[in-house]
């Protein structure tokens, strides 16, 4: 194996996972890129985030939503990246790290000079991931945008709604955290696999607008062989079939059912007291509102607790439908400890479960500057020359007045 220029900078903190041994420098953001960090964090990369010097008054809204369990696992250093000395930190950061992770627009780190280029110059084998909504080149590459608008132009929301009705926005999972921070991730750790051989780093350029069009690969595959119809409920999955979709039940919850192999459509007839000969012609879509409001008034008649407690467990493909409240009590979520409470917040649990290398999460969020003083001595600062960076604002920590000039 060729492993590249020695690593410089810090020495790697103990951490539990599969990524245990390899540091990620995250510089802080919003949404999927701190996401994608999480995720490396979560499998036991040694994640330092650089964080602004903090500025005077509260957390904006985004701000304030977007930290906390999104923050989980990492150590927090606070730099004027604006300053040379902050910069020249950052490089020496860099230089002991297997990938670097940003979520700025096109060009604002390359102003910062903290751009690929005097990266990897530091660091040959860095992987350098970026994440942005419209990706490095393009025509609305420079063009603001959130979630919504990504999952817009890549042919998703269109197809997520009520029939007659406007499309549904589906919260901001598919295009910050599912084809955002998770196709970051994926970027990162195939790209530090490959640099693992050649000694040499890349640029990976994750854009949630190609993200969440990778998502509906198989929606556009049934498309363009003529076996998808563009209308709205009008196919299997986007609530058309009445075999596979949410129902309410007597008390005002949902119930969700999805049989849609016969012999799993079958067991769900048989439990809920309906003949095949009542509902026939399960793929036959000319069909499917009728059965629809056949099974509506069925599911009607009995609370989600009953439901649940007749149809759980069996080959219906049935689960109730939870809250984020309720979700974590559910007794197959304890029995897995598919959540943690960090900080004393109630969250999802490090994923997917490894054997042998299991993935932990070891802290909470880190306050921006934390670690400030830990990180530098550990680059080999001395006390002075901390001090001195942080009397100069090129550094901060827990303790250091705020900026007011941000």
């Amino acid at each position: 194996m060729h492993g590249g220029p020695a690593r410089l900078g810090l020495p790697l903190t103990a951490r539990s996972g599969p990524l245990a041994g390899t540091r990620v420098v995250e510089f802080a953001g919003l949404g999927p890129a701190p996401f994608a960090a999480l995720l490396l964090a979560d499998l036991g990369a040694d994640v330092v985030t650089v964080d602004r010097i903090p500025a005077g008054g509260p957390a904006d809204g985004l701000g304030a939503m977007t930290t906390g369990a999104l923050g989980r696992g990492r150590r927090s250093i606070a730099v004027d990246v604006k300053d040379a000395a902050g910069r020249e930190l950052v490089l020496d950061l860099v230089a002991g790290a297997d990938a670097l992770v940003e979520g700025f627009r096109p060009g604002v780190m390359e102003r910062l000079g903290l751009g690929p280029e005097p990266c990897l110059a530091r660091r040959p084998p860095l992987v350098y991931g970026r994440m942005t909504g419209w990706g490095q080149t393009g025509p609305l590459a420079m063009a603001a945008g959130h979630d919504v608008n990504y999952i817009a132009a890549a042919g998703v929301l269109e197809h997520i709604g009520t029939a007659g009705g406007p499309p549904v926005i589906p919260l901001n999972v598919i295009g910050d955290f599912g084809g955002g921070g998770m196709l970051l991730a994926l970027g990162v750790l195939a790209a530090m696999l490959e640099a693992r051989g050649s000694g040499r780093g890349q640029v990976v350029d994750a854009a949630m607008v190609d993200g969440s069009a990778l998502l509906m690969t198989m929606m556009f595959e049934l498309s363009g062989r003529g076996l998808w119809n563009p209308a709205r409920q009008s196919n299997m999955n986007d609530g058309g079939a009445h075999f596979y979709g949410v129902y309410e039940t007597a008390d005002g919850r949902h119930v969700s059912i999805a049989a849609m192999e016969p012999k799993f459509y079958a067991v769900l007839l048989d439990l809920i007291g309906l003949s095949v000969d009542e509902l026939p012609e399960q793929w036959n879509t000319g069909a499917w509102p009728a059965l629809r409001e056949r099974l509506a008034a069925v599911f009607r008649t009995r609370t989600r607790q009953e439901w649940t407690d007749l149809l759980e467990g069996t080959d219906a493909c049935f689960a109730p439908v939870l809250s984020m409240a309720e979700a974590p009590a559910h007794p197959h979520a304890v029995a897995r400890d598919a959540f943690v409470t960090v900080d004393g917040v109630v969250q999802p649990a490090p994923a997917p479960r490894f054997s042998r290398t299991p993935a932990a999460v070891d802290r909470g969020a880190a306050h921006a500057g934390e670690h400030t003083t830990e990180l530098l001595t550990e680059l080999g600062l001395p006390p002075e020359r901390i001090e001195e960076l942080m009397a100069g604002r090129t550094v901060a920590g827990p303790g250091t007045p705020a900026r007011m000039d941000q």
